[in-house]
């Protein structure tokens, strides 16, 4: 399997309900790296690299998210595979 990068956008409810920290945890534990952040409007962005497999499992998850979020609509940018990350982390 080849790396790949997910850059996405998740609107919805999903500030204030814990989304950046549970979206940290389950990359860590699908050994991914990049970040995520919330964003002015209300909705998070999430950069993420790893294992074509690995990012595909969070790129589904986020379409839910932790108990508490109502995800509307998540928006995939596709981007190539850089590299720059060692860890994934919550940035603002």
């Amino acid at each position: 399997m080849h790396n790949i990068r997910a850059h996405l956008i998740i609107e919805g409810r999903v500030q204030g309900v814990w989304f950046r920290d549970s979206t940290r945890t389950e990359a860590i534990k699908l050994g991914l790296v990049g970040w995520v952040k919330n964003r002015f409007d209300g909705s998070v962005e999430v950069v993420a690299e790893g294992r074509r497999g690995k990012v595909e499992e969070l790129i589904e998850w986020c379409h839910h998210g932790p108990p508490a979020a109502r995800v509307s609509r998540v928006h995939e940018i596709k981007e190539d595979f850089t590299g720059e990350f060692d860890s994934f982390r919550i940035t603002f």
